[in-house]
C-alpha cells in the first residue's frame, strides 16, 4: 500500500511533520505567554477576586468568548491581513503561527481560570491576612497551587492545536495538514493521507502522555 513513498516523499513527510511541530510548539508557547496572564486578570477581576472588577471581567471576558466562538477556518481567513502585515505571507508555517496563537490565547485563558477556580478561598484569605500584595498571592498562591491544573489544560491546547495545524494546511499553512491535502486528496494517494493521520495520532498521543505525566509530578509535590 504504501509502495508509493519514494524517497522524495519520505523527505517531504520528514520536513511537513517538523513543520507541524514548530507551527505547535511556537504557537502553543505565545498562546500561553498571553493566555496565562489573561486567565490570572480574569480570575483576579470575577467575583471573589482579589481585583473584583465586574465591569471590566465582562468586558475582556467577551471578548474572549467572541475569539474562541469563532470557527477556526474562518478566524484563519478573517486575518489574513494581519498575517501577512506581520510575517510578510498569508502561507506558509510562519503565516500559520499567527492565527495559531490569536486562537490559542483565549482558550489557554479561560483553562486558566477555571484552574485558578479551584484553589482554595482560605489560602487566598490567609495571604490577605498576612499582609500579601496582588502580585505575591499571584506569585506565591494561585500559580502554585493551580500548577497541576494549568499544565493539564495546556496539554489539552497542544492537542487541540495540533489539529487547527493540520486544517490550516488547506490554505497552504505548511505541515502535515497541507501534505495530506496536496498528495492524499488532490493527487488521490489514499496511503499518504493515512500515513498522515497516523502520525497526527501518535503525535498527540506523545503530547498527552507527557502532558499527563508532568501533571503526575506536579500533583505529588
Amino acid at each position: 500500500m504504501f509502495s508509493n513513498f519514494s524517497p522524495a516523499l519520505l523527505d517531504l513527510f520528514i520536513s511537513s511533520l517538523w513543520e507541524t511541530i514548530v507551527m505547535v510548539g511556537i504557537s502553543g508557547l505565545l498562546g500561553a505567554v498571553i493566555g496565562v496572564p489573561l486567565g490570572v486578570f480574569l480570575r483576579l477581576t470575577d467575583s471573589g477576586g482579589v481585583l473584583h472588577s465586574p465591569g471590566t471581567n465582562r468586558i475582556v471576558g467577551g471578548i474572549v468568548n467572541a475569539v474562541r466562538s469563532t470557527p477556526f477556518i474562518i478566524l484563519l481567513v478573517a486575518i489574513i491581513p494581519l498575517t501577512r502585515l506581520l510575517t510578510g505571507s498569508s502561507i506558509g508555517t510562519a503565516a500559520a503561527v499567527v492565527p495559531l496563537t490569536i486562537a490559542a490565547a483565549p482558550f489557554i485563558a479561560r483553562l486558566v481560570e477555571t484552574a485558578l477556580r479551584e484553589v482554595d478561598n482560605g489560602l487566598i484569605e490567609a495571604a490577605q491576612a498576612m499582609g500579601a500584595t496582588t502580585w505575591q498571592i499571584v506569585l506565591k498562591v494561585l500559580l502554585p497551587e493551580a500548577l497541576p491544573g494549568i499544565v493539564a489544560g495546556l496539554t489539552i491546547s497542544l492537542v487541540s492545536l495540533t489539529g487547527y495545524s493540520a486544517m490550516a494546511g488547506a490554505i497552504g499553512g505548511g505541515g502535515l495538514g497541507d501534505l495530506g491535502i496536496r498528495y492524499g486528496y488532490q493527487r488521490f494517494l489514499p496511503e499518504v493521507m493515512l500515513a498522515v493521520v497516523l502520525v497526527l495520532i501518535l503525535f498527540v498521543q506523545a503530547v498527552q502522555s507527557l502532558g499527563d505525566w508532568a501533571v503526575r509530578r506536579l500533583s505529588h509535590k
